[in-house]
């Protein structure tokens, strides 16, 4: 395994798959050129061995009754020795056996042998059967041969088409391979590419081929998905970059136009005291908008964070004992109505959060009392803040939750224009939905909540 990853672990994929496959089907092709090579020479040499028992039994036929056996047949002969080993005759044209197998040959052994080699291929390959025979004129011993030139012969052409085969089935296998591949992986390469002009236009797509379904078509909408997202979230972030800017810009000029008249000349108590109250309402006004920003932030990169059982009506609960001293100096009335079994999976920091700008929107900019109710429906946990004033403007209602969206009427009081979008946020992250009906908004949470990007 360590040479093969030396061999291959720096190249390109292509050339690993083709050295892959052509190593693979190498095996195969051996496996199979040695199972068939196997067979065929088990079926050679059983008829071999067929042919020289035929011959052998004719021989012995002959010299066990005192006769001389046939002397003409080409590619097998005989040859006659003595128990000691001295040869008596036959028709072979050299020596068939030696003499220490007669010797064992003449204890009552029958000893088989193969002269001569397949490769490199030899002059007079034969195979060979030495064993003892009864005679009239006694005990001999007598070799039996038969060529094996025709055997050798047809293994040796086996092997060598067997070589060409497995060489071509080689060779079309890799270039099969490496067409296959290369097909396979130009779609990749052809995103790559894309992928790497992507920041020079937002809206850049990588280029799938229409009409098809396979893995590097699905790899390929995921990417452009991918890249869609991440130019939204972009153009978000430009978006939100330079209503930040704008947004922080007036309490900063505010700011500093109020220190530059002040140091124009001394200034009463009086004067002094106005100019530090306005320089306070903008710095509180810059630690909100801060503070807001911060929560935007730490709820889009941590989603919901840890999960619980969270009892809303706790929630609510919280929120207006929190709220009702504020309520009380504005000469106006919090109270709370909740019903039925309100818990759901999911954040309670988050929640009292969202519900707390809820109830803090309607104490800036509505009037009368404010009613925080929860109740369940549906599977979900429905809370809802309103009170008795105008309620939000129509031409308002649709772009209320963006981000530093701010209704005409509240454009003069303290406010950052990031509550209801961080409520639309929470509930969003809970995989809920929020929604605005005149004076009331409301806040539906599923029990069994789902993050936003699951949802």
């Amino acid at each position: 395994m360590s040479l093969w990853r030396r061999l291959v672990g720096n190249r390109p994929i292509v050339t690993r798959l083709v050295l892959a496959v052509a190593a693979t089907m190498a095996l195969v092709l051996l496996l199979s050129a040695v199972f068939v090579f196997e067979r065929v020479q088990y079926a050679l040499d059983r008829q071999v061995d067929q042919d020289l028992e035929a011959y052998r039994e004719v021989v012995e036929e002959a010299l066990a009754h005192g006769r001389s056996p046939a002397q003409d047949t080409p590619g097998e002969s005989y040859q006659v020795f003595t128990t000691a080993g001295r040869p008596l005759g036959g028709n072979a044209r050299h020596l068939l056996a030696d003499r220490v197998t007669v010797q064992k040959a003449a204890t009552g052994e029958v000893l088989h042998d193969d002269v001569g080699h397949l490769l490199p291929p030899s002059a007079y390959p034969y195979r060979v059967v030495t064993a003892p025979l009864r005679t009239p004129r006694g005990r001999v011993v007598v070799a039996y041969a038969i060529s094996r030139a025709k055997h050798d012969e047809a293994l040796r052409e086996l092997l060598l088409q067997l070589l060409i085969a497995d060489l071509l089935t080689l060779a079309a296998a890799s270039v099969v391979g490496y067409g296959t591949a290369r097909a396979a992986l130009n779609p990749v390469e052809r995103y790559r590419r894309a992928a790497r002009r992507a920041g020079e236009s937002p809206e850049l797509q990588l280029p799938v081929p229409p009409g098809r379904d396979d893995e590097l078509v699905r790899l390929g909408h995921t990417f452009n998905e991918l890249l869609a997202r991440i130019a939204r979230g972009n153009e978000r972030e430009r978006q939100f970059l330079a209503d930040a800017a704008h947004e922080l810009r007036s309490p900063l000029s505010v700011m500093r136009t109020e220190l530059e008249w002040a140091t124009l000349r001394p200034r009463g108590s009086e004067e002094t005291s106005t100019t530090l109250t306005s320089l306070h309402h903008q710095v509180a006004r810059l630690v909100d908008l801060c503070n807001a920003l911060l929560d935007l932030e730490e709820l889009r990169s941590q989603d919901l964070g840890a999960r619980e059982v969270v009892d809303v009506a706790q929630v609510v609960a919280e929120v207006v004992d929190r709220f009702a001293v504020s309520a009380d100096a504005a000469g106006r009335e919090i109270r709370d109505e909740v019903a039925g079994d309100l818990r759901v999976i999911g954040n309670s920091r988050w929640l009292e959060v969202a519900v707390g700008n809820l109830v803090s929107n309607a104490l800036r900019y509505g009037a009368g009392e404010i009613r925080v109710a929860a109740a369940a429906a549906d599977g979900q946990v429905r809370i809802t803040v309103g009170d008795q004033g105008r309620g939000f403007p129509p031409e308002f209602v649709d772009k209320a939750f963006d981000r530093f969206s701010r209704a005409d009427a509240s454009r003069s009081t303290r406010g950052t224009g990031l509550g209801l979008a961080l409520v639309k946020a929470v509930a969003e992250a809970h995989g809920g939905t929020a929604a605005i009906s005149g004076a009331q908004i409301t806040l539906a949470i599923p029990r069994r909540a789902r993050s936003a990007s699951s949802a």
